[in-house]
């Protein structure tokens, strides 16, 4: 009696986990067609959804490369470029290869030349460095004032069904409302929590960026004080 009883209890534990994952994947299957219950409207929002993930990922890991410091880099050159080894400091600002490095590298090759256009042409590097990492950022923000509109078509198009089912069953019941409240409540949070992604995504990556600007531009002055320094 006590062996049945060991075999059965192992056996109602595997039915009841298997089970438990079919309503599981019952239930993720019902919130896809749930969202689809939006109709047509649900292609856009999943596109604008999906471009939403791509960008930010994509921005999230260019920013976050090249706001990598090395904090021995500006040490480095600057005791290079008062020893009076240029091509060691220059060579030190290639190996190293981040923004940087880049902004560096160009102010080093104007050395001789007035202080005023060494500055400029490190502030021409930073400002190309800068509009490299800002690509495609501005769509973040295009989509985040997209989406909640989209959602508002749907809440419109949601509506128009309303009344079109009222109409054609004569009164105002469950069944006669039901499919315009789907298009109309689906489409409205789908919009307004793709906006919402977008935004957030936008701001931290702008937050991001400008952390790094200043830290750009804080080793950019402290470079060229110390090329304007008597006797360098």
């Amino acid at each position: 009696m006590s062996l049945l009883q060991d075999t059965i209890y192992p056996l109602d534990t595997m039915v009841g986990a298997t089970q438990q994952n079919i309503a599981l994947a019952e239930e993720k299957i019902s919130l896809i067609g749930l969202l689809f219950k939006a109709g047509w409207i649900m292609v856009p929002l999943s596109l604008l959804l999906f471009g939403t993930l791509v960008i930010f990922i994509e921005r999230y890991l260019t920013i976050k490369k090249a706001s990598k410091y090395d904090p021995n880099l500006l040490s480095h050159v600057k005791q290079s470029v008062l020893s009076g080894k240029l091509d060691a400091a220059m060579s030190i600002c290639r190996s190293n290869n981040s923004v940087l490095g880049r902004m560096l590298e160009k102010g080093l090759i104007r050395i001789g030349r007035p202080i005023k256009d060494i500055e400029a042409s490190i502030e021409a590097v930073g400002r190309l460095e800068v509009a490299k990492l800002e690509k495609n950022l501005n769509l973040l923000s295009i989509i985040a004032t997209i989406a909640p509109m989209l959602g508002f078509v749907g809440t419109i198009f949601g509506v128009i069904i309303i009344f079109r089912d009222v109409e054609a069953a004569g009164g105002i019941d469950i069944a006669s409302v039901s499919g315009g409240l789907y298009v109309k409540m689906i489409a409205s949070a789908a919009g307004l929590t793709i906006g919402i992604l977008a935004f957030a995504g936008y701001h931290w990556l702008n937050t991001m960026l400008e952390r790094l600007i200043l830290r750009m531009e804080t080793d950019a002055v402290e470079f060229v004080d110390l090329l304007d320094q008597p006797g360098s």
